[in-house]
């Protein structure tokens, strides 16, 4: 990356004054990388004005010729994957491996967003009425706005403005500032593609940027992927102001260990769900919740594989768990380990103290198991978004089911199982918006949609897929009559 990380607005880098820079720090060594230069509200209506002046010559461009922009843009991604996985690694701290595969599940995206003349084809009924036919299209809504966390630098951009651009709405967006290379590289690939300048934007900067971005009168909807806490801030400043919102929160995701499921199979996957990317999904696993007399067996096997993980810099390829994002964050971490120590959690595996020699700087809090966690438990009831598992035993699955259904959040959730019939009852019993049968990680693929329930999710509309498309468009419906007028009429017309 260079030493200043610009905002990218109409084609253009665009700096700012020094007194505008946040430092950009490497998780792994504690060091300065260097700066981003924040966009003030002026900068921030610059970007919206750009995306307004692009807006009507990109909506319309035909469906068909935005894809080829998308299609080009597609193979720059997979061309450039390992530079962008460097950059999101560097700035992250997830492991190189774990970065190259949040760029291919942001690829699939902007495949099934290559699909949008398909996508926006409407409805045509002939005959609703005498001599009258009646069709329906969706069509753009504007300048539209993104705001995307640290965790996923390229993935959860690539959720939102391939859907949004294909759909023919321009957008500005506003990633994380601790992450924020990426981003921006994306923009740059964009434009490389044949993008016109001002269909994608990026300003960088804190709350005020975001709270510039959804105030602004441009801007006709707004995405957002991040906590609990602000998701609904968001929402509620989106409707303020009369905007369009999906905003994605935080989640506390369990995976349920029926009794005849396979506990080497179950131990893996709890493994990697948890401790990959340091916990820092909004998909990770944080509770394991083992039904009857699997649970002793599932614990012997979990401390086993977590005390054998190997903790250090994302760019060395024997790492399996990189440093977490900030100090704040890791401080914040480990003091959750400590509050559940304190309230009677049995420490079995602890990474508070973990040390990683050559890296004494870096934010690094090492995978750690908590057993004999309870509902009334802070580490049970809030988001950690760390490398922390806990252990929730329930003696059957009705109680294990009850547990799911009983936390606030419902983003997703997962049951280990050899019984067709156990799994289809938890599938359709739980109260959650993504379910995995034997899969920890429940990730929709591209062409369905992610989103969450209960405080996982505030507004209508999930991310990408079919949701997507709907979200970025508006349906218009058409009814036309080509014949001789029907005279003067009072009443309500009708079909017949």
């Amino acid at each position: 990356m260079t030493d200043i990380v610009n905002n990218y607005i109409a084609g253009r880098d665009v700096p700012g004054a020094p007194s505008d820079r946040l430092p950009v720090m490497s998780p792994a060594t504690g060091a300065r990388r260097g700066e981003v230069q924040t966009a003030d509200p002026q900068t921030v209506a610059r970007a919206t004005a750009a995306a307004a002046e692009a807006l009507p010559a990109w909506a319309d461009t035909p469906p068909h010729k935005r894809a080829r922009v998308l299609m080009r843009f597609r193979a720059l991604l997979d061309e450039r994957k390992p530079q962008l996985a460097e950059l999101i690694s560097a700035e992250h701290g997830k492991t190189l491996s774990d970065a190259a595969g949040e760029v291919t599940r942001g690829i699939e995206v902007v495949e099934f967003a290559c699909g949008i003349p398909q996508l926006l084809k409407g409805e045509y009924t002939e005959a609703v009425g005498p001599d009258m036919d009646a069709y329906s299209v969706r069509q753009p809504l504007g300048v539209v706005a993104g705001i995307t966390p640290f965790n996923f630098p390229a993935m959860v951009p690539l959720w939102m403005f391939p859907v949004a651009v294909a759909c023919g709405n321009t957008f500005v967006l506003k990633p994380s500032e601790q992450a924020p290379s990426a981003p921006l590289e994306l923009a740059r690939l964009f434009s490389e593609a044949g993008g016109p300048d001002g269909v994608v934007n990026v300003v960088h900067g804190q709350r005020a940027t975001s709270e510039a971005l959804i105030a602004d009168p441009a801007v006709k909807a707004v995405s957002f992927v991040g906590s609990t806490p602000v998701a609904k801030t968001v929402q509620r400043l989106a409707a303020d102001h009369g905007k369009r919102v999906q905003a994605l929160g935080g989640a506390k995701n369990h995976l349920v260990v029926l009794p005849d499921a396979d506990v080497d199979e179950a131990a893996d996957a709890l493994i990697g769900a948890a401790y990959g990317s340091a916990g820092e999904r909004c998909m990770a696993i944080s509770v394991a919740v083992p039904v009857g007399d699997v649970a002793p067996a599932l614990t012997e096997r979990l401390v086993e594989r977590a005390t054998a993980l190997s903790v250090g810099p994302g760019s060395d390829p024997a790492t399996d768990v990189g440093p977490l994002v900030s100090a704040e964050h890791a401080d914040r971490v480990r003091s959750y380990i400590d509050a559940g120590e304190r309230e009677g959690a049995a420490v079995l595996v602890d990474g508070r103290e973990v040390r990683v020699p050559g890296y004494e700087g870096g934010y690094f809090v090492g995978p750690t198991l908590l057993g004999e966690v309870t509902p009334e438990m802070r580490v049970y009831q809030e988001e950690i978004f760390g490398p922390v598992l806990c252990i929730a035993p329930r003696p059957d699955p009705a109680s294990a089911l009850a547990l799911v259904n009983g936390h606030r959040f419902g983003n997703g959730t997962a049951v280990f199982t050899k019984s067709g019939r156990a799994a289809q009852s938890f599938a359709r019993r739980v109260e959650a918006g993504m379910v995995g049968v034997n899969v920890p990680i429940p990730v929709p693929m591209a062409y369905h949609s992610f989103g969450g329930w209960k405080d996982s999710l505030f507004g209508d509309h999930g991310a990408y897929g079919p949701e997507g498309v709907r979200f970025y468009t508006r349906q218009k419906t058409v009814t036309t009559r080509w014949g001789e007028g029907g005279g003067l009429a009072m009443d309500m017309p009708v079909g017949s």
